[in-house]
């Protein structure tokens, strides 16, 4: 079993940043993906980045693309989602994801272990 537990969201104003965090506990990472979704009101949960814990390769939505950046300490079994330049359209609940099977996807039925999600706000 994998836990995941996501903080770090909260209200900023168009232009911000914030960090998410997620912290995972259970079973080991060394071959995982880690990836962060996101869902806002009325829309299909997106894929926001992924990260190959095997080897540190990044991936990122066009959307965010040169404005988040997903990052980890494997000390603390954590991955980060650094979002600057936020927008209003950022706006969602952003959900960690783990995928056992280290299959780098943006799809999120690859996924079998999900946080609760953290809300962000970004105000215009």
């Amino acid at each position: 079993q994998v836990q995941l537990v996501e903080s770090g969201g909260g209200l900023v104003q168009a232009g911000g940043s914030l960090r998410l965090s997620c912290a995972a506990s259970g079973r080991t990472f060394s071959s995982y993906t880690m990836a962060w979704f996101r869902q806002a009101p009325g829309k299909e949960r997106e894929f926001v980045s992924a990260m190959s814990w095997r080897d540190g390769s990044t991936y990122y939505a066009d959307s965010v693309k040169g404005r988040f950046t997903i990052s980890r300490d494997n000390a603390k079994n954590t991955v980060y989602l650094q979002m600057n330049s936020l927008k209003p359209e950022d706006t969602a609940v952003y959900y960690c994801a783990a995928d056992i099977y280290g299959r780098n996807s943006n799809t999120e039925r690859r996924y079998n272990y999900w946080g609760q999600g953290t809300q962000v706000t970004v105000s215009s």
